[in-house]
């Protein structure tokens, strides 16, 4: 059997920007996608601590040491600059895995720097 399992999280991210005119999904700053163990263009949930929204779609590695968090095309409508986000991937584990596993979780300050690192980050 397998289980979905958190394997990488970033917490507490503050939207940087918001493009409607886009084709859709979240822009991250790669250092930040690495450290979290989210791929780029893996899919992820994304919660939205200011309006309850919650929406799936992928991550874009956005420019190294940016801390860019960008809501692109109808994802924009979910967030609005300023707002504290997380961000999750989830992965397929065999239950012996899922017993082992240590999620990658890094928790941003008001400036999307890392102020903690939780699990196997």
């Amino acid at each position: 059997m397998l289980k979905i399992m958190l394997t990488g999280k970033i917490h507490t991210a503050r939207i940087t920007s918001c493009e409607l005119d886009y084709e859709g999904s979240l822009e991250v700053d790669t250092e930040l996608l690495q450290t979290a163990g989210i791929l780029p263009y893996e899919k992820i949930l994304v919660v939205n601590r200011n309006n309850g929204e919650r929406l799936e779609t992928y991550a874009i590695p956005g420019p190294a040491g940016s801390k860019v968090f960008c809501l692109n095309g109808p994802a924009a409508h979910k967030g609005a600059v300023g707002n504290v986000i997380t961000i999750m991937a989830f992965s397929l584990v065999n239950e012996s895995e899922a017993k082992q596993l240590k999620p990658k979780v890094i928790v941003l300050n008001a400036d999307n720097n890392i102020i903690e690192r939780k699990g196997s980050a």
